[in-house]
């Protein structure tokens, strides 16, 4: 078997030196700000902020819109926008101005209403650790996994998605290629939407998930 390297990660926060004060110029600078790595960091990166996070609002323009602009109505529909969902992350960027589009278009908007608190437009940069940690086999792995650090599950789980070709995890890319003994493992594995979780809530669902099949392996 190949040992799965363990990668520990950290996110940079970058400033872009744009900013929007009312949903009309958050719209406009979401226009042309093209770069994968702003959309990326306003849907992801809040996972490695050292904050809490809002279970309710996700996303960073969800958030903004409610408590900066006291929109609940769109903040609703920007927060059940699934990033897991678009294979392009350009993509996920155009379905936010789409989303804001409709609502501006709503006869109860008022265009003038300016926000509590500017939306900072931010971009991300990842340092990547190795901490020479290899993981043998998948049953190491479930050994393992509770002390795993969150910033290693992010760059195996959440990065792993703009990095492979399946837009899966490593860890199922790994096991998929340990045999057919892993095969349906690794799929449970890829299964697992990671978007409306918090990591410390992945992690436990991955300890479970390891735990559970492994331990009916052992007793077939």
């Amino acid at each position: 078997m190949e040992p799965f390297l363990l990668t520990d990660c950290a996110l940079i926060s970058i400033a872009t030196g744009e900013m929007a004060l009312n949903l009309r110029e958050l719209r406009d600078r979401l226009g042309r700000m093209t770069d994968p790595a702003v959309t990326y960091f306003h849907f992801w990166g809040g996972l490695l902020r050292p904050h809490f996070v809002d279970p309710e609002y996700q996303n960073d323009f969800a958030a903004w819109a409610y408590h900066s602009l006291h929109e609940r109505r769109l903040a609703e529909r920007l927060a059940i926008i699934n990033p897991s969902d678009f294979e392009a992350i350009d993509n996920l960027r155009l379905k936010v101005i789409d989303v804001i589009e409709e609502r501006m278009d709503e006869q109860d908007f008022e265009p003038h209403v300016e926000a509590e608190n500017p939306f900072f437009f931010m971009r991300f940069q990842i340092v990547i650790f190795d901490t020479r940690q290899r993981i043998q086999t998948p049953e190491e792995l479930a050994q393992i996994i509770p002390t795993i650090s969150l910033g290693s599950l992010f760059y195996h789980f959440i990065d792993s998605r703009r990095r492979t070709e399946s837009r899966s995890n490593d860890f199922s890319e790994w096991m998929a290629g340990l045999g057919e003994q892993y095969a349906g493992l690794a799929a449970q594995i890829a299964a697992i939407d990671p978007y409306f979780k918090t990591l410390t809530e992945l992690r436990d669902h991955l300890r479970m998930i390891l735990q559970s099949n492994l331990q009916k392996t052992e007793n077939s």
